[in-house]
This record gives C-alpha cells, structure tokens and sequence, in this order.
C-alpha cells in the first residue's frame, strides 16, 4: 500500500462504521534512527492524543527494515512521540524494496524475522504491542509456518497474513486455506488478508482459513464501502445496495479537496488517479471513468469530468 495509504486517505475510509483500526504506510528503516518529522510525514495522528482518524479508529505505525537494532531504536523512537502500536512488515513484494534487503526478502530466513520482531518487543518492553505481516514465503510456501512462528517467538502479539508468496505477487487466487495451516501452527491472533473484494470473499476468507478477522488493502481504496458493507452485514444479516460510481467519485473529489490545501495541484491530479486506477480493479464503469479521464492535467477539470452532466430531456 506504499504511496496510496496517507493520513486523508484513512480519514475518508474510516468515516462509515466498518474498520477496527488501520495502518501507516511503511516508515523504512536503514541504519539509523530516524528524525521525528519522518514520523510525522508518515503518521500526523501522532500529533493527536488518541492516535487515530478523526473517527476514532486506532492507527498503527508500520516499520520496514531489516536491522534488529535500527528498528529496535525506531521502535523506540515512535513510542516516545506516541505511538500506540508498531506494526513491522515482511509482506511487501515490491522488488526495490526487496532488493534493499526489505519486506518479504526476510521470509527466506525465519531467524532473521525472529530477530527482527525480537529485537522491537524487546525494545518497546511491553509499553506498546508490536504486530507483524508476512506473505507465505518468498519464492515457495516451504517457510510459511517456520516464518509464522519466528513472529510468535519474537513476541508479536497479532499476525496478518498475506495468502501468496512473494513471487505470486498480487495475482489470484490468495491461498486462504494456507493461512489455516498457520493459524493451527501458532497461539497468537491470526488476520486473513488477500482478495478479498466482496462479501462472498470476506465470507470465503474467513471460512477456509478459520480466522474471525480480515484485513483489507486494496479492495478498500477500490471500494470505499467494502468494510462499511462487511459490518453491515455481521450487524443486521442485511446487505447494502452495490457502491454506485457516483459514490466513489464523490469520494475522490472529498480526497481532493483535503489534498489541494497542502500539495501542489499537479501532484493532487496523481494521486487522484492513482486512487481512480485502484477503483477500476473488478470494477467496469470504474474502468471506463478512468480511460475517459487518465489524460486530463487540470485538477478542476479532471474533478470536473468524474462524473458527466446529466442530459437535459429535449423538448417535444
């Protein structure tokens, strides 16, 4: 979720009943330990006493690296500036990331996601609880368990679990039957997360891998009302009509009017689009919005187009 998960992003997601909390985008960690405005750039909750969305729904502050005491002393670095929750992750796919010795390359070698985790529990001393996500592996599934409970031995207290290996990136199906093995491999709660893009997946999810919570990524930004719709539906037994077109675009003219007040204009018409491109996933009328307007510059016009003018009906 690097690059599509930001503070008003969060805000706009959680205004409907539906999540239990969310998640930064990751804060990556080197070799040292990093100024708080990093921090802050990443999370502004941070600035806020309850670190949450205006909502109220908890936030969690994610770490990426691989050196046990870089991250130990980010660890720590966060919790002094507030931090409720570190979140450390070994599932991201993205090849520079990798590459740099980060996300899912650490499912290769458990000991090293022990140490990791390890090395953060130890440093938080049980002030704050430390998460963590993985995939199923890296190239192959052999590890899957073995890097589940090198989580669970480090002292994480929640683990999600992303239902593909890195090599499968984000291509169907997510193997949620996996997650059970690991769920009956560890004591800890396990969150099922992968595809899941409509009730019949949520349902689908929970069901083969066992686990009573789902986390939802991408989905989320495709749909706005997914997890609004999923609480529904675990309320009332009732389901909520389909999130029309109009409803994601309004939602993405909220996102950016709240976005032009700090960026440039040029940059907001980016992240509109990169918001509009995960809406077109599954979804065809997303689809023909975004190819009707993915080459307009101005921001006012680009808000302007999302949705067309109704036709006047012509006089008899």
């Amino acid at each position: 979720m690097e690059g599509v998960i930001d503070a008003v992003t969060r805000e706009l997601l959680t205004v409907r009943p539906g999540f239990d909390w969310t998640v930064t985008e990751f804060v990556r960690v080197v070799d040292a330990r990093l100024p708080p405005r990093v921090f802050y750039k990443h999370c502004p909750e941070l600035a806020r006493d309850q670190v949450a969305t205006p909502s109220g729904i908890p936030v969690h502050l994610q770490l990426l690296g691989a050196d046990p005491v870089a991250l130990a002393a980010n660890a720590r670095q966060a919790l002094a500036l507030g931090a409720r929750s570190i979140d450390l992750n070994f599932g991201c796919p993205a090849k520079l990331v990798n590459r740099h010795d980060g996300g899912a390359s650490l499912l290769r070698q458990p000991e090293r996601v022990y140490q990791a985790v390890k090395a953060v529990a130890n440093a938080l001393d049980g002030e704050i609880p430390v998460t963590a996500k993985i995939r199923l592996g890296f190239s192959d599934r052999r590890l899957a368990v073995a890097c589940a409970q090198a989580t669970e031995a480090g002292g994480a207290a929640r683990l999600v679990v992303h239902g593909r290996t890195r090599d499968e990136g984000y291509r169907p199906p997510a193997h949620w039957e996996w997650i059970a093995r690991i769920r009956h491999r560890v004591s800890l709660p396990v969150v099922a997360n992968g595809d899941i893009w409509s009730l019949e997946d949520y349902w689908k999810a929970r069901t083969l891998s066992g686990c009573r919570d789902v986390m939802l990524g991408r989905s989320a930004l495709a749909d706005p009302w997914l997890a609004p719709r999923i609480r529904h539906w675990q309320s009332t037994g009732e389901r909520l009509a389909d999130t029309t077109w109009s409803m994601r675009a309004n939602v993405l003219k909220q996102y950016a009017h709240r976005q032009r007040q700090q960026l440039p204009k040029k940059v907001v018409v980016s992240l509109v689009k990169q918001w509009l491109a995960q809406m077109r996933q599954g979804n065809a009328e997303a689809n023909l919005h975004f190819q009707r307007v993915k080459r307009i510059t101005d921001l006012d016009t680009l808000l302007d187009s999302l949705v067309l003018p109704t036709r006047m009906a012509e006089p008899a």
